[in-house]
């Protein structure tokens, strides 16, 4: 199945990268739950796309048990609230679909992470930062990560931008004419020595998609088949 281009004529904006990105995710989650987690471990895809609704806070009428109260309705009394902030920062929270891989003993602890980008993590500086700074954290807690982008309405590399957050500069970017890419990265201690381990994979519309490694821990890796589970995804949404 080579890769389409979810973000361009013909495909949009007749049908929505939202929808399939969404779609991938719960393929590759399937996957992982299906045939590749051993015991004692359990994917979730997670999506967080669009403006996030500002919540204030608001005082409610109790009706009271019986649906009724005697006098009327009753007023609950006010939260508290702060004093004005001495600072507000702008800031970028960064959108996107993923899939959590957590492990299940002794208490559910993250293990590793699937980030499909999306447009809205491209755009600004702001945006790149905040999504290169969840990912470098990700990496800093000893969670290994893949990261697809597929996106062809936005350039802006991502890896590249990380490396920036991780403090590495221009010392570890991929080529300059990388525009698609998928990268696996693993955090690891070799001889006492921290490293992050790194497999990147140049992506290209028309061409199929690789397999990529997802570490559960030093000696725990499974392959990710992204060809398979993109096929998954396309069939589902009747693009195959």
């Amino acid at each position: 199945m080579p890769l389409l281009d979810h973000f361009r004529p013909p495909l949009a904006p007749r049908r929505h990268w939202e929808s399939f990105h969404v779609n991938w995710a719960g393929a590759i989650a399937d996957a992982l739950n299906e045939s590749l987690l051993p015991e004692g471990y359990f994917a979730e895809e997670h999506a967080q796309l669009g403006t996030r609704v500002e919540i204030d806070v608001a005082t409610f009428a109790d009706s009271g048990p019986s649906g009724h109260r005697a006098g009327g309705t009753v007023t609950l009394p006010r939260a508290w609230a702060p004093p004005a902030p001495a600072l507000v920062v702008p800031a970028a929270f960064p959108e996107g679909v993923e899939v959590l891989v957590f492990q299940d003993q002794g208490g559910t602890r993250l293990v590793a992470a699937i980030e499909l980008v999306s447009p809205a993590n491209k755009p600004r500086d702001g945006h790149r930062q905040a999504f290169a700074v969840k990912c470098a954290s990700h990496l800093c807690q000893g969670v290994s990560l893949i990261v697809i982008d597929i996106v062809t309405s936005r350039q802006a590399n991502l890896h590249d931008e990380m490396m920036r957050v991780l403090g590495h500069g221009k010392a570890f970017a991929l080529p300059a004419d990388t525009v698609l890419y998928a990268v696996a990265y693993r955090p690891i201690v070799r001889n006492q020595e921290e490293q992050i381990e790194v497999w990147p994979a140049p992506l290209e519309i028309g061409q199929p998609l690789p397999v990529l490694p997802l570490a559960l821990d030093a000696e725990q890796c499974l392959p990710i088949d992204l060809e398979a589970t993109y096929m998954a995804a396309c069939q589902r949404r009747r693009l195959a």
